[in-house]
């Protein structure tokens, strides 16, 4: 079999070479979040809703690019902590979410090290060349979300 294939060229897999960059890069915010309490993912996740007075989950969903599964847990965590509250609806998905005073304070906390965070990969990485990963990564998303 092994002449057959050659698994080699797995090397070049594009699933596996971002998966492999998402974890330096989550490891990476979540260490530099620590201080606040916060992971990256929720650092992101109470951004997202900040950004909103008022949004569902389906919409957040849409909007971060993550299965309702995982964002159902990490909101429940986040709900948990007091630092969002779902309002009346029908279910989870439709019933609109929003921070709280306490959400607010930890987004506050986190911010400057987020910022830091940022700053350190547009430095080192260049902001060019930054600017160039996140429009070809969102390239990637168009043309495989078509595909599905």
């Amino acid at each position: 079999m092994k002449e057959l294939i050659d698994t080699s060229a797995a090397n070049i897999c594009a699933c596996a070479n971002l998966r492999r960059t998402d974890l330096v890069v989550s490891q990476f915010y979540d260490g530099m979040l620590a201080p606040s309490g916060l992971s990256a993912l929720q650092f992101s996740i109470l951004c997202a809703i900040d950004t909103f007075d008022s949004i569902t989950t389906n919409r957040l969903i849409k909007i971060i690019g993550m299965d309702r599964g995982t964002l159902s847990r990490h909101l429940k965590v986040l709900a948990n902590e007091d630092f969002i509250s779902f309002e009346a609806g029908n279910d989870l998905y439709t019933m609109p979410l929003s921070m709280t005073p306490e959400g607010l304070l930890v987004l506050e906390d986190a911010w400057p090290l987020w910022q830091k965070a940022q700053n350190y990969i547009e430095n080192n990485f260049g902001l060019s060349r930054f600017e160039t990963l996140l429009n070809e990564l969102q390239a990637v998303r168009t043309v495989l979300t078509s595909a599905l």
